[in-house]
């Protein structure tokens, strides 16, 4: 690890002004459990740290004005994970969370940090013989020809097949919900959806967010899809393992019929997955295991294997399946 300059604001106007004033080569840092692995593999090296864990004004959970759940930035997996109101309204996203990671890191990790969490593609954070367009671009990808069982089957491109690893976005993506960020441009709101951008010849771009922009809290909208929602994930081992595929679903029945449905995709994409063609095949219909079977696998009709990956096609099918019909049983 390389020496770097470190920084601790009150207040997240000073922390921007800070990060700004130290870019370029500047992080923003809060639960560190992703930042500082990088920093150790070699992967990122900032010349400054700007450390936001004291900002009392990110942390927080309560109604919006609204009516959704507001969450700060820095509010621990955990908290959110076990928050009442969280539990009650978006089962799916609570859990997302506890789904993700072992309690000491969900007691760490915040919520915004997770959102931007980078891939644990083994290219990426393996030795640098090894081609990765998203840590050198213009390298290649080691991953397109080599071991790629873990790796995408949507949103891939010829650069880079990584999967986006988190578990939060995906339920997150499933509901809508929208980002606050500030930076020394003043305020802006982003949806969760478009927060994440797929590789095509660009793989260090990961997000759209700038450099210079801090998130300051989550708002996720109500919805009766929400409390009618599970979110469910395959992976090797039971504990705390990234998706081989999952599935944030929730649904709203009248009538024994569809009103609403929400099928988000983690583990199988380059990024979180929202699979509105199969939302939409499921509206106006009952929801059964045969109406579920045509909905997943239209979430996958364009999903393109690499050699050693085509059984996640597969998988996904069966994954969102299961939680369609375990949200099903929540309605």
């Amino acid at each position: 690890m390389r020496n770097f300059a470190y920084l601790r604001p009150d207040s997240a106007k000073d922390a921007v002004a800070m990060l700004t004033a130290s870019q370029p080569g500047a992080r923003y840092f809060a639960g560190g459990t992703t930042l500082y692995d990088l920093m150790k593999l070699g992967v990122e090296a900032p010349q400054t740290v700007v450390d936001i864990t004291g900002i009392e004004e990110l942390r927080g959970i309560d109604v919006s004005p609204k009516g959704g759940i507001r969450v700060g930035a820095l509010v621990p997996m955990s908290d959110l994970a076990e928050h009442a109101m969280l539990k009650q309204n978006f089962p799916a996203i609570s859990e997302s969370l506890w789904k993700a990671a072992s309690q000491q890191l969900r007691n760490m990790a915040t919520i915004g940090g997770n959102l931007l969490q980078r891939t644990r593609c083994p290219y990426f954070r393996g030795s640098p013989e090894f081609a990765c367009n998203k840590r050198a671009p213009g390298s290649g990808c080691s991953a397109i020809g080599g071991a790629n069982r873990a790796h995408a089957v949507l949103g891939a491109s010829s650069a880079c097949a990584a999967v986006y690893p988190g578990d939060l976005a995906v339920a997150l993506v499933a509901f809508d919900a929208v980002i606050e960020t500030i930076s020394p441009r003043g305020q802006r709101f982003v949806a969760v959806r478009d927060l994440h951008v797929v590789p095509g010849s660009t793989p260090a771009i990961e997000h759209v967010l700038a450099p210079d922009e801090l998130i300051v809290r989550i708002e996720i909208p109500m919805t009766p899809a929400g409390r009618a929602s599970a979110y469910h994930k395959i992976r090797d081992r039971e504990s705390y393992a990234f998706a081989l595929a999952s599935a944030a679903c929730g649904v709203h029945l009248a009538a024994n019929e569809v009103v609403d449905v929400r099928i988000a995709l983690g583990g199988v994409a380059t990024r979180p997955w929202r699979a509105s063609a199969a939302e939409r095949s499921l509206i106006g219909k009952p929801l059964t295991r045969q109406s579920a079977r045509r909905a997943a696998e239209i979430a996958f009709a364009e999903a393109v294997p690499l050699q050693h990956n085509r059984y996640k096609i597969a998988l996904g099918i069966e994954t969102v399946i299961d939680a369609l019909m375990l949200a099903k049983d929540r309605s």
